[in-house]
């Protein structure tokens, strides 16, 4: 009997300690396709027809509050709307603690003048006094 073997003539067995990876990547996948898909349609907004000016842009070093008035008038701040006599004091409750008091203003091209400058009218009794206008650049 030879003694290199492995004892009475056992098999010996490598025990597998790999993880099968493939089921893995395959449900990332699916749910990288699902991601790529769905966020395209999570996005909401409200057209605004902004108008054109030949003004140059400004550089933010924050995210810009913006306030976006709709062809019909209605005013949401966040994708929430708001009303008008509410305006001054949602913006004091949201501008107490903040030390760049500052407003964008994002309006249609059809909304009255009078109602921008009544929301701007708002803005500033709210002790917000740098207020910019959001416009679109002109095609040369």
């Amino acid at each position: 009997m030879a003694m290199g073997t492995n004892g009475g003539g056992k098999k010996s067995r490598a025990t597998l300690s790999e993880i099968n990876v493939t089921p893995l990547v395959d449900v990332m996948l699916v749910l990288l396709i699902m991601f790529m898909v769905t966020t395209p349609l999570m996005q909401q907004g409200i057209d605004v027809d902004l108008p054109k000016t030949s003004a140059s842009g400004v550089e933010m070093n924050e995210e810009p509050f913006v306030l976006v008035i709709g062809p019909d008038q209605k005013m949401t701040i966040a994708k929430t709307s708001i009303a008008m006599g509410d305006l001054k004091t949602k913006l004091k409750a949201i501008f107490e603690n903040k030390k760049n008091k500052q407003v964008y203003i994002q309006a249609d091209r059809k909304v009255d003048y009078g109602f921008v400058a009544e929301a701007m009218a708002e803005v500033r009794a709210a002790g917000i006094f740098n207020i910019g206008l959001i416009t679109m650049p002109k095609d040369n």
